[in-house]
């Protein structure tokens, strides 16, 4: 009887690893996207000490592929570039934001209305907007003029819109783009966080501003978390006055809208990331529970870093990663298994 039970007993553990390992074999694996432009730059912009005017300092071996280039990766920390880090669209794109739409569809927003938009001289720089069904065919839709509202006292347009990206509210429905705003000679001096809302891409609410504070800022990214919003920025300020600003810092704020309340890093006086850096985004840990992933990029010294954090506001640099060459300011999302296999086969490695 004993003798019997036993073996019963160990069928049902052995139909029950089955199970499992079926289970286990049948659950897709997560795979993450970066996407990302390519670029060494030519100079550092610098301060001279004595006559407080920009100076720029050659770099060497600029280059610059200003197009929508992907890389996939399961872990978060190495990333196989498509079509051997070539372009993947032939559109001239800078700091390229993708995320999937509430319906399915793919949406792009980048830096890039630039010289080539209609009616710039009338209602100012845009930000490009296109989209995909399947990451591999895209579309540009339009671009759009989100500041062409917005004038200084002196009835001057603003002279950019950098690194838009957008937010979307499962509550209100609603699409809130923001970037990088400045009535100044360069797109980095006095520079604030804009933001306006849309529901259908075609209309769009009033810019108004997002994150003003006693910094110039570019570069703003958003994540949300039990009910927090995270706005992760480049602090950009440097100066005989100020110092070595250029750096990764964090906001946060209960209120999509603000205010943020700014967070004071261990970095640098306030910064969560090494200085010189730019171009942040953030993701959850793929292998770490309740973890976090920062992304940046060192535009001058032509290399990327990935810092890991439990709690968004304590970081550690991760020294095992591997990134596409010459990636610039990247933007992260989860594919499908099958979305990974479709892009490694339209855009096979020759390697």
């Amino acid at each position: 009887m004993k003798k019997n039970l036993l073996k019963l007993y160990i069928l049902i553990l052995l139909a029950t690893s089955v199970q499992l390992a079926n289970a286990q074999a049948k659950k897709p694996t997560d795979v993450y996207l970066l996407t990302y432009f390519r670029q060494r730059y030519p100079t550092r912009i610098e301060i001279d000490a004595a006559t407080g005017k920009t100076i720029e300092v050659p770099l060497p071996n600029p280059m610059l592929i200003a197009k929508l280039h992907i890389a996939i990766s399961t872990d978060g920390r190495h990333w196989t570039p498509i079509n051997d880090n070539n372009p993947i669209w032939d559109q001239n794109i800078r700091d390229p934001f993708i995320h999937r739409g509430a319906d399915g569809l793919w949406r792009l927003v980048a830096t890039g209305g630039g010289r080539a938009a209609p009616d710039r001289r009338q209602f100012g720089p845009s930000c490009l907007y296109a989209t995909s069904k399947d990451l591999i065919h895209w579309q540009l839709d339009s671009y759009l003029p989100l500041m062409k509202d917005v004038k200084d006292e002196n009835g001057a347009m603003v002279r950019n819109i950098w690194a838009p990206e957008f937010f979307y509210d499962e509550a209100t429905k609603e699409y809130t783009l923001f970037w990088s705003s400045t009535f100044e000679d360069a797109g980095w001096k006095k520079s604030r966080l804009w933001y306006c809302k849309t529901t259908d891409w075609k209309t769009f609410t009033p810019a108004k501003v997002l994150f003003a504070p006693g910094y110039s800022v570019i570069d703003g990214t958003m994540t949300k978390h039990n009910g927090t919003y995270y706005l992760v920025h480049k602090e950009e300020e440097f100066s005989p006055a100020t110092g070595e600003r250029r750096g990764i810092r964090v906001a946060t704020s209960k209120n999509l809208e603000g205010p943020y309340t700014v967070y004071d890093g261990p970095l640098n006086k306030g910064q969560i990331a090494p200085t010189i850096t730019e171009g942040p985004s953030v993701m959850a840990d793929p292998i770490k529970p309740k973890g976090w992933l920062l992304y940046y990029d060192f535009p001058m010294a032509d290399h990327y870093g990935i810092s890991s954090s439990p709690d968004l506001f304590n970081w550690t640099i991760e020294q095992d990663i591997s990134i596409p060459p010459d990636a610039r300011h990247g933007s992260l999302s989860r594919i499908t298994a099958a979305e990974a296999k479709a892009l490694r086969e339209a855009y096979p490695s020759s390697k």
